[in-house]
């Protein structure tokens, strides 16, 4: 690792967790109820909800404006409904992006009536205020990102084929078998945002992440991690 990289580790028992019954979440950083001065943002990286949607709920139509929201399934079928006329289903290996900008209201609902779903949703802030609303839905597949970083959505969607962001920002996943590792690099002065989804990560210089814990890192360079399990992780580049 670089001398010069400034790096936190956030452990996933530090995060915010509320149990709504219907809804079991899990803050990274400051939202709703949960306010914290020092854990509000990093970068233009938000919020970060870690939610478990039980079957047949989910929440009612509701606005968003001015925020660039991105959502993972990780698990069961999440149903989307906004008014600009989207509904359709996602489902693991597909992402959604939506475009909030001058105000959109859309509603999220597990699709099954037997089965949980599991998400994250990720706000980042946009690169400017009064952008027209817009979604999209990115199938990568789950194959796709076995053993490899695989970018899914980006403000250089059309040069590394992913969703479009309106921020400088490229969210990127990866399953990894137990032995492997990853070399990461990317442009000077770059943050970096590492979640592990599943699984256990060891840095360079021996620091090992567990399931949803996360590392905040500025004056990022390079990266490396060797996987000490079968590991499922987010790594966000951003400015």
């Amino acid at each position: 690792m670089n001398e010069t990289m400034d790096r936190s580790i956030r452990r996933a028992n530090e995060r915010y967790h509320n149990d709504h019954g219907w809804l079991k979440t899990h803050f990274s950083f400051s939202f709703a109820e949960y306010y914290d001065p020092n854990n509000i943002q990093f970068s233009a990286l938000r919020v970060l909800n870690d939610d478990n949607i039980a079957p047949g709920t989910g929440f009612d139509l509701h606005p968003h404006r001015d925020m660039e929201i991105v959502t993972v399934v990780l698990k069961g079928q999440l149903e989307h409904r906004d008014t600009t006329g989207n509904r359709e289903i996602i489902v693991p290996g597909q992402i959604q992006r939506m475009s909030a900008g001058t105000g959109i209201y859309h509603g999220e609902f597990n699709a099954s009536d037997t089965e949980s779903l599991q998400l994250m949703q990720l706000w980042f802030l946009p690169e400017k205020m009064g952008l027209q609303p817009s979604y999209e839905t990115f199938t990568y597949g789950m194959e796709s990102i076995q053993n490899r970083l695989v970018p899914v959505v980006s403000n250089r969607a059309d040069e590394l084929g992913t969703a479009r962001i309106h921020q400088d920002v490229t969210l990127q996943l990866g399953q990894f078998a137990a032995g492997q590792e990853l070399a990461y690099d990317t442009n000077p002065g770059r943050s970096l945002y590492l979640f592990i989804i599943e699984g256990e990560v060891r840095f360079d210089d021996g620091m090992t992440l567990h399931r949803r814990d996360d590392a905040r890192i500025r004056n990022a360079h390079s990266l490396k991690l060797q996987f000490e399990q079968d590991s499922h992780i987010m790594l966000i580049d951003l400015s």
